[in-house]
């Protein structure tokens, strides 16, 4: 293992920062639009193209909120929406900080639009504990394509087989490893050390011969 790729929502971040709720949980209390409204008329629609950097968040979510929210801007909604969905496993980073101290190289490998990508590096933090991020609006390929797999792999520079993966989507992980990646399917309360002890055992065999 020379890399570690890491998804992001259910495995770095889980829902509201004060209790892990869904982040929409009081979305219509809290700004008056129902969530089953916003995803009827915003995601089912419009969210294949904005995840996978067709087009951008903003005008798509103005139109919308034009029609249904006439109250509500844009900005506003993707501010609640940000930091609403923001609570780090700091276990788990903390953990990736000792990984990546023996020089094992971090990226977050994620299915994001532009906006909510630069909000976890920039404003949530993530930098300071990866070396980078490999996200679906970058690539025009969201998981589990193997196109994303094949950009990520082309991007950070490593044969497939040098790459360990973790994600909580079961499709994802299968996804990965029929690319060559290894992959752990991530589950709550996995410890990163036995997540990825088959494959830092097999570097260190490998190193040894």
């Amino acid at each position: 293992m020379k890399i570690l790729m890491v998804d992001v929502d259910g495995v770095l971040v889980h829902g509201r920062p004060d209790d892990g709720m869904p982040f929409a949980t009081d979305l219509e209390r809290d700004l008056g639009l129902p969530l089953d409204v916003w995803q009827r008329e915003f995601f089912k629609p419009y969210w294949p193209d904005i995840v996978t950097g067709r087009e951008p968040i903003e005008p798509r979510l103005t139109a919308m909120l034009r029609e249904i929210a006439p109250h509500l801007e844009a900005e506003t909604l993707l501010r609640y929406w940000f930091e609403n969905d923001s609570r780090l496993d700091q276990t788990l980073l903390d953990e990736l900080a000792v990984v990546r101290k023996t020089g094992i190289a971090l990226y977050l490998a994620t299915n994001q639009e532009h906006r909510r990508a630069a909000y976890l590096m920039e404003e949530l933090g993530l930098r300071r504990y990866f070396d980078g991020i490999f996200y679906s609006a970058r690539f025009g390929h969201r998981k589990p394509a193997q196109d994303f797999f094949r950009l990520a792999t082309e991007k950070a520079g490593a044969p497939p087989e040098d790459i360990v993966f973790l994600d909580d989507t079961l499709e994802n992980v299968e996804a990965a490893r029929m690319f060559g990646w290894h992959a752990v399917h991530w589950t709550a309360g996995m410890a990163l050390k036995t997540a990825i002890a088959p494959f830092a055992a097999a570097a260190v065999t490998e190193k040894s011969r």
